[in-house]
């Protein structure tokens, strides 16, 4: 679990795409069994890092980036 360190919501992101990105930035999340995040795009998963989190997700709710704690 992510947590923003600016308004302290968990998990309530949304990413950032670089402009040069040439998929079709179909994203969706969802917890495993060990409750960490599994993030889809493009039919590629992945477990998030907290540098993955602090360099592409953005705060659903304040805005905000670089932000996230690992909760």
């Amino acid at each position: 679990m992510y947590r923003c360190s600016n308004c302290k919501s968990i998990d309530k992101f949304e990413l950032m795409f670089s402009d040069d990105y040439k998929g079709n930035r179909n994203f969706m999340q969802k917890y495993n069994n060990r409750k960490e995040i599994e993030i889809t795009i493009d039919d590629y998963t992945f477990i998030p890092t907290l540098d993955f989190m602090n360099e592409y997700a953005v705060c659903k709710y304040c805005g905000q980036i670089y932000i996230w704690e690992k909760e």
